[in-house]
């Protein structure tokens, strides 16, 4: 590595003892960094419940959106002229049309229970037993002592066919006289009449009543926190306001439950969950936890721990009538989760378990396997005879799912590849028609985007069983994948068909909650192919050295890699257009349209809001008449929670601001622009996660040193392609965040779920 000579006359050398100046300001205070919640947020209980994702962003800041929006994004101008939904509408009609019929699913199985319901497993445990508390039965303690066996899944029932995206109805917005009525309450209780539409949409019908017989449930609506429902709560109910009302413990169990859902988290154990709750003044616990539990708000589990260290609580006895002292883990989780991790467990299972559809003799997979090279080979073998298969690397190693699908293509096999970013999805493509036959007029394989391909805008179509109707799919990105996103997928996929998830296991998790890729990883339930083939160059050198925990000097004679100290976050936002706009495309000969600029966060001085202001000023100056874009700007586009789509603002009228997005035309009507579009000069690590661009300006201002670690500088340094510039301003944080910060840990139930289920690979 080097100092910029060239691309910054006047860089000056690090000062081994110098202090980086420049605190962080008020925003990044307010959750300004990607380690922080979204502005209003705050209050995770990382620090008490489990801690944050590895660098913590809530969904809706790595959605490119302090407060991005859950449904009713906007579609292409195509769609919207011909009165069709969008396409972030129909992903989530689509969504909703999955988790319906994984209810379903559920309700189906066999060995029904006394309440009426008919779920199987675990979960039948848990309801069973919730109901025998809500009866009077049994006391609400010992939901916590009693074990519950899990039994094994059955065959999946019959799918139905889904609704066809195109046509699904846009969620209803509430109706007005209701929306008028929430707002009186809000005005009494002196909250702010703006969070009227969300709390009628949120609490459906009645929401005027529900929200003076409990006003916590003010907790529901996104960026509200505790403190603010107490004082709507004090100012509505007076005397009769109190810090031990059950109420208000079941909301906030609720509330640190998804708050921990946006850190990652499925589920919190009991004693990180009562802490958190201790420490947000609820005076007993244990109480309003069991009595969320009541409620149905919440669900409890016991998992069985192989740790001969861990807490041991008492069993019961055994089928031998001996007891034993049994080592568990009790967990609570939201049951949305909990459905999504068994759903996923359950198809793990099946895939697992199925025969792979016979598209071809093992003659042919094993020529096909002789005529690749390297761990390509090892992966086809695999492919061959599994139904599920893992294989990790980072960028080069795509050259091996590229060469397995045109294997697979050549066999007859219906094979598909799905990307987490449009811009993974392009990158693949390319790769796919580089690396294919010459001279071969019939397509080969295709590729889509997640997201896409669950809402059904891209990929194959579903079959009458409403499986997608493929042999092959390949889900690049897999770290992405969160536990309702891969419950989707495998749901998704007809039986007899082959799953390999391909993936870098060195980058930031999901922004949802899971960590999929991970935990099937330490399962070891299937084939684990690790490729062999390193990135090239010294990009490739230093991420690699990264990703085992070392930040190396590397020599790089084309100026690939270049170092920028700054003394504080004023000169690292002004270094920062000087390389965007002047070095790079003077030394590097990258233009400023393919520079991407990566931060920590999006506040502080020189988050991602302080350097797009500069950026703009600078690259495409104007009066932003509309939400404050101008055309010709570039934007981060966020149609759901999790998902960032970089595109350009190509004009505004009377139906919204357009935008073209990886080639599609987008548009955003005006009351929708504020919650959905972000300027995108400069992203998250998150947001950037899945894309690769030829130049790439990472900034670390001094006020970052706390939101930095190993997978947040491996994915951030991994997204150039050709040059990568260092904005230094952290002095020792980066090499200890490299050397000594690992990914933070989640709490997940995947593993012991797929433990009983599926017998350890051979």
């Amino acid at each position: 590595m080097s100092t910029e000579p060239e691309t910054t006359k006047d860089a000056e050398p690090v000062r081994p003892g110098a202090a980086a100046e420049g605190g962080p300001g008020e925003e990044a205070s307010a959750g300004g960094t990607e380690g922080r919640g979204a502005e209003g947020r705050g209050g995770e209980p990382g620090t008490t419940a489990g801690g944050p994702a590895e660098d913590g962003p809530t969904r809706a800041d790595a959605a490119d959106s302090g407060d991005a929006p859950t449904e009713g994004a906007s579609g292409d101008a195509d769609a919207a002229a011909a009165g069709e939904v969008s396409e972030a509408e129909a992903e989530l009609a689509a969504q909703r049309i999955e988790r319906e019929r994984i209810e379903r699913r559920k309700a189906e199985k066999k060995r029904p229970i006394e309440s009426g319901a008919k779920l199987s497993g675990k979960a039948a445990d848990l309801l069973a037993a919730v109901r025998a508390v809500e009866s009077g039965e049994k006391p609400a303690a010992t939901v916590f002592s009693e074990p519950t066996p899990r039994r094994p899944a059955p065959e999946p029932v019959r799918r139905p066919q889904p609704v066809p995206v195109r046509t699904a109805a846009a969620p209803s917005a509430p109706a007005p006289e209701a929306v008028e009525a929430v707002r009186r309450v809000l005005t009494e209780g002196g909250a702010p009449q703006t969070l009227a539409p969300q709390i009628a949409a949120v609490l459906g019908e009645g929401a005027e009543e529900a929200l003076r017989a409990d006003p916590w449930q003010l907790l529901r609506i996104a960026g509200v926190r505790p403190e603010q429902a107490d004082g709507f709560a004090r100012a509505l109910l007076g005397a009769e306001c109190g810090p031990d009302d059950e109420r208000r413990g079941r909301a906030v169990t609720v509330w640190l439950l998804e708050q921990a859902a946006l850190a990652g988290h499925t589920a919190l154990e009991m004693p990180a969950l009562t802490a958190a709750l201790a420490q947000r003044g609820v005076p007993d616990p244990d109480a309003a936890v069991q009595n969320a539990i009541t409620e149905g708000e919440a669900l409890v589990f016991q998992d069985a721990l192989e740790d001969p260290g861990a807490p041991v609580r008492r069993g019961e006895d055994t089928d031998e009538g001996e007891d034993e002292d049994r080592p568990v883990r009790v967990l609570i989780g939201l049951e949305r989760y909990a459905l999504a991790e068994e759903s996923l467990a359950d198809g793990l299972a099946r895939l697992v378990d199925s025969v792979p559809k016979q598209d071809g003799s093992a003659a042919q997979w094993d020529r096909a396997a002789a005529s690749a090279e390297g761990s390509a080979a090892d992966l086809m073998r695999a492919v061959a005879s599994h139904g599920l298969v893992l294989h990790t690397g980072g960028e080069a190693s795509l050259t091996e799912p590229a060469a397995l699908l045109h294997a697979a293509h050549d066999l007859g096999l219906r094979a598909w590849a799905a990307a987490h970013s449009p811009i993974g999805r392009d990158r693949f493509a390319a790769l796919l028609r580089r690396s294919g036959p010459e001279g071969i007029a019939s397509p080969g394989p295709a590729v889509a985007t997640v997201a896409g391909l669950l809402s059904g805008a891209e990929g194959p179509a579903r079959d009458a069983d409403g499986a997608l109707d493929l042999d092959l799919l390949v889900v690049l990105d897999a770290p992405q994948l969160d536990v309702e996103t891969a419950a989707l997928l495998t749901e998704s996929l007809p039986d007899g068909a082959r799953l390999v998830l391909a993936g870098d296991p060195a980058v930031l998790w999901s922004v949802g909650p899971g960590r999929v890729f991970a935990d099937l990883l330490a399962a070891r339930i299937c084939p684990q192919i690790a490729s062999r083939r390193p990135d090239p160059g010294p990009l490739g050198e230093l991420v690699s050295g990264i990703g085992v925990g070392e930040l190396n000097q590397v020599d790089a004679p084309g100026k690939e890699v270049v170092i920028v100290p700054v003394r504080d976050a004023g000169e690292a936002v002004h270094r920062t257009v000087q390389l965007v706009a002047d070095s790079v495309p003077r030394a590097i000969g990258v233009p400023a349209e393919d520079t991407q600029v990566i931060t920590p966060g999006h506040g502080g001085a020189a988050g991602t809001r302080a350097l797009n202001a500069a950026l703009k000023e600078r690259l495409n100056p104007g009066p932003g008449r509309f939400g404050g874009f101008d055309p010709g700007d570039r934007v981060a586009y966020s149609p759901a929670p999790g998902r960032t789509l970089p595109g350009r603002v190509v004009k505004a009228d009377a139906d919204g601001l357009h935008l073209s997005c990886a080639g599609e035309a987008v548009v955003v009507p005006k009351e929708r622009v504020e919650q959905c579009l972000r300027h995108g000069w400069a992203l998250t690590a998150h947001q950037a996660v899945g894309g690769r661009w030829p130049a790439v300006v990472v900034v670390l201002p001094g006020d970052a040193a706390q939101a930095l670690s190993r997978p947040w500088v491996y994915t951030a340094f991994g997204r150039a392609d050709r040059h990568l510039s260092v904005v230094h301003g952290v002095e020792q944080a980066l090499p200890r965040a490299v050397a000594e910060i690992p990914a933070k840990p989640r709490t997940t139930r995947l593993p012991v779920l797929l433990a009983p289920q599926v017998p350890a690979a051979g």
